[in-house]
């Protein structure tokens, strides 16, 4: 018996697959608009197949593993751009209304 051979779509688009994520394709994440008491936002949630770098999260201030699911949120419109994407904890970025200024670092200690 002969193997079986790959079958193209009908519409003459490539068949749905399993995309790297992130930069376009929609595989491993997905975006949505927030509007919160400090202005509109882009939130996308990054599963943990997609996560492959450890982030410092902005809410917590402690490290997000590679492998954990996480958001990543910026300011939507003219005031943000990809230069001011920031990887939060779910968790944190829902609470982020309810919690006090995010803690300082002092001058000397490392940044991550």
């Amino acid at each position: 018996m002969s193997p079986r051979k790959n079958r193209r779509a009908v519409s003459g688009k490539p068949a749905q697959g399993g995309g790297g994520g992130g930069t376009g394709g929609g595989g491993g994440w997905a975006q949505r608009t927030e509007d919160g008491p400090d202005g509109e936002w882009i939130v996308r949630s990054v599963t943990g197949a997609a996560a492959v770098k450890a982030y410092r999260c902005p809410g917590c201030d402690h490290e997000i593993p590679p492998g954990v699911p996480h958001v990543v949120a910026w300011p939507a419109g003219e005031r943000g751009g990809t230069d001011d994407r920031r990887h939060w904890h779910s968790p944190c970025w829902n609470a982020r209304a309810r919690r006090g200024p995010r803690v300082q670092r002092s001058r000397n200690a490392p940044r991550y």
